[in-house]
């Protein structure tokens, strides 16, 4: 076995090889304090001839026993992947899918398995590294090694990969992922920062990343294999001449048509022409042919930007397409918008609903509950296509998080605002940014459905051209700019900062000065965009939707909890029979009343207040007797307590027995409280209460 370590934190990080998975093309063991992975690469011998991109798939799988569990169901096995495994899968991906050279088109699969759960909460970040290390030491052709920190930033400090107690800490928090020369995925967020603690944040992460970065280059000079060759696709200058001089100039008209459909037909009958005109021979060429046109459309659209800054859809870099967007037009939903920019269109729906609808999160970390969830489809009608509707996919579960995170930093405290929050968005329309017009369209929805956000947050996807020393950034990219440019930039925020981002790029990576200006710019778009939905909706409305469940909280004494729930939960549910409402009591005695109407929740305080209510000296209650022995009688004052009546209290006049005066059940009867001892037992007085309602 071959190892290398580095220290962080004051503990070692330690790569090892040669015992586990020898198989594998690579397969590499991280582990860092009680946290241990398994990282393995396999890439197949050939490669794949009926595509021009590369298959990569990469898998992160929790095993339950890392943690010392068994898992749930029937079943007792590990089941589909969690919704943190499929994003810290996208994490993993995201980074070294770009530095596979050009023309590998094998079949690549990269797993990563945690073997061992500890709270440095660093299992996707060693995911990362042992994926790296993995393919750097196996004969698979890579251009790593990539290392990865997450860094988190509380008030003027930052953190470098904060543990699970102090990531819950932090008021932001990241990961970053690069080479030694440059960042190639960020993602992120958390409570509003300025753009420059982000970079300062940025820059103190790539220091990191260099060490990392060293320690695998070491071990690839202790047990590197050779890398296959890789015969990098070859131009047919023929067949481009051919395809240039019959489509060129077509495709230029046909790239500046600013109606998505209409311009994506335009392209493809074109093509189809060119296909009809040089697939003549016996040998089939169409896909040759489809290459070239497909070079020479994206050649095209990046060179009228690098030359001119012109869009395909006429647009200059950093302009914003055109907003418009409609709140509060579903009847039955808590809160709706319909938000628009160019062809995206994204309806957002809020519904309000009670702890009960809270998710329950089983998860290494430990069990948890989420009362804010935004959920991102993505319908294939949105796009023209006719596809099945399965469940939500890696991109969904994605897309759906990043805009959960921009929205989360703006919602009110629990303890001022009870409600557990889903957000619902339906891509009905889409040329780009859906995630960010997501966001916009959230907070239209939450302030139509009168939470009371901090403040409205906006999203914008930034894109970027690069040829050699020459770069355009573009603000609010389309579809076709997404394809055909080199990153994806996508920044939430509020005017004060920025709440949320995520950053992908194509090629192998970019600098401070583009990222620079790259936040810059989309801050500018920012609040452009902020200020047009302030004009369609100003703030928060000042009432919940009429179908809005209403909550009252109220706070009782811990130990009365169990007068309110009753043996075996017969008193709370004999509240709910009686009212309707829903009620859920915490450990602290915080108990929240959730009800359509407000008068079915104040009658439930009403009887709440009387099971709870503590007997005050001197006061006057309308009792019942409960039960009558030789020296008096017990009386309940208020549910569940009850005093002594003696005797001698009963009248002024002379009482031989207590029933002459009093029937066992009898109810309405006066009663003072007369005395409260230091054990809580209580002395009452009929006489003194007659006395005083005589006066």
């Amino acid at each position: 076995m071959t190892n290398v370590e580095l220290e962080l934190k004051g503990k070692p990080l330690y790569l090892e090889t040669g015992l586990f998975a020898k198989q594998a093309d690579g397969s590499v063991i991280a582990r860092y304090g009680d946290t241990v992975i398994l990282a393995t690469a396999v890439a197949k011998k050939e490669a794949r001839e009926d595509v021009d991109f590369f298959p990569l798939t990469v898998d992160y799988q929790e095993k339950a026993y890392a943690a010392g569990k068994i898992p749930g169901g029937f079943f007792k096995r590990e089941g589909r992947p969690s919704e943190k495994e499929v994003l810290t899968s996208r994490l993993i991906d995201r980074p070294i899918r770009p530095i596979f050279p050009d023309g590998f088109y094998s079949e690549t699969q990269g797993i990563i398995s945690v073997l061992s759960f500890g709270n440095e909460n660093i299992s996707d970040i060693l995911g990362i590294i042992g994926m790296s290390a993995a393919l750097s030491i196996s004969d698979i052709p890579f251009d790593g090694p990539v290392g990865a920190v997450r860094m988190g930033i509380l008030k003027d400090s930052f953190v470098v990969n904060p543990d699970l107690q102090e990531i819950g800490e932090c008021d932001f928090s990241l990961v970053v992922a690069g080479t030694e020369d440059a960042v190639l995925m960020v993602e992120g967020g958390g409570l509003e920062i300025p753009e420059s603690v982000l970079l300062e944040a940025l820059d103190i992460a790539h220091k990191e990343i260099k060490n990392v970065v060293n320690i695998q280059k070491q071990l690839v000079s202790l047990v590197g294999k050779p890398k296959r060759p890789v015969v990098p696709p070859q131009l047919n200058e023929e067949l481009m001449k051919s395809v240039s001089s019959i489509s060129l100039e077509k495709i230029k008209q046909a790239i500046v048509i600013s109606d998505k459909l209409l311009r994506q037909d335009s392209l493809n009958k074109i093509l189809k022409d060119v296909v009809t005109e040089l697939n003549t021979g016996e040998k089939d060429i169409s896909k040759d042919i489809s290459f070239l046109f497909n070079k020479l459309e994206k050649d095209l659209v990046r060179n009228m930007v690098l030359d001119k800054g012109v869009r395909a859809d006429g647009r200059k870099p950093d302009e914003v397409r055109k907003i418009s967007a409609d709140v509060g037009f579903l009847p039955r939903a808590h809160g709706s918008s319909l938000f628009v920019r160019g062809e995206t269109q994204a309806l957002a729906v809020v519904t309000l609903g009670t702890s009960e609808d809270e998710q329950r999160i089983d998860a290494l970390e430990g069990e948890s509950k989420k009362a804010f969830m935004l959920h991102y489809n993505f319908p294939p009608f949105s796009v023209g296509e006719v596809k099945f509707l399965r469940s939500a996919g890696r991109r969904e579960i994605g897309h759906g998080m990043l805009a959960e995170r921009a929205l989360k930093a703006i919602l009110p405290p629990k303890d001022d605002f009870p409600y557990t929050i889903r957000i619902v968005s339906d891509i009905l329309e889409s040329n780009g940014s859906s995630s960010m017009a997501t966001v916009c369209g959230g907070t239209l929805a939450l302030m139509d459905a009168g939470v009371p956000i901090k403040a409205p947050v906006a999203g914008i996807a930034m894109g970027l051209i690069k040829e050699g020393e020459r770069t355009v950034v573009l603000t609010d990219i389309l579809g076709l700019e997404d394809h055909l440019g080199d990153m994806d930039f996508k920044v939430t925020g509020t005017d004060e900062g920025i709440t949320a981002f995520q950053m992908d790029v194509k090629i192998s990576g970019v600098s401070r000065e583009i990222m620079a200006n790259a936040l810059e710019q989309a801050k500018k778009g920012r609040l452009h965009i902020l200020g047009r939905m302030k004009d369609i909706l100003s703030g928060p409305r000042d009432h919940l939707a009429a179908h809005a469940p209403r909550i009252f909280t109220m706070k009782i004494k811990p130990d009365k909890i169990r007068e309110v729930i009753g043996t075996g939960g017969k008193v709370i549910r004999g509240i709910v029979e009686q009212t309707g409402v829903k009620i859920d009591i915490d450990d602290t005695g915080n108990i929240n009343i959730a009800s359509i109407d407000e008068e079915s929740a104040k009658k439930a305080i009403s009887i709440i207040e009387g099971i709870i209510a503590e007997a005050e000296l001197g006061k006057i209650y309308t009792g019942k007797v409960k039960r009558i022995v030789d020296f008096g009688a017990f009386v309940e004052i208020l549910p569940g307590t009850e005093g002594l009546l003696h005797i001698s209290q009963i009248s002024d006049k002379r009482v031989a027995k207590v029933e002459d005066v009093l029937k066992e059940g009898e109810e309405g009867v006066p009663v003072k409280v007369i005395e409260i001892d230091k054990m809580g037992r209580i002395r009452l007085s009929r006489k003194e209460a007659m006395k005083e309602q005589e006066a």
